[in-house]
């Protein structure tokens, strides 16, 4: 799991992705393959089983490698572009 501000050649690439959100709420999550989002809007923080987390919100690009077994905790509705592979 990273977090990184993007360069506006990475935005640009999130155009033609999909977008997903979501209400407050606490959710285990497992990733069958590595995820890039771009967060829009919201806040959440996210821990992995090892308990290492990480805080992101509206700008932060964010990567989830695969097999990565989590705890997502949305503090702010949250609105991301995101791509898998």
């Amino acid at each position: 799991m990273k977090v990184k501000r993007p360069t506006e050649q990475e935005i640009r690439q999130t155009e033609t992705w999909d977008t997903w959100s979501k209400e407050p709420s606490e959710f285990a999550w497992l990733y069958d393959d590595k995820e890039t989002c771009y967060i829009l809007e919201g806040n959440a923080r996210v821990v992995d089983k090892h308990g290492h987390s990480i805080e992101f919100g509206p700008g932060d690009w964010v990567e989830f490698e695969q097999g990565l077994e989590c705890t997502w905790m949305v503090t702010k509705g949250i609105r991301k572009k995101y791509r898998f592979g």
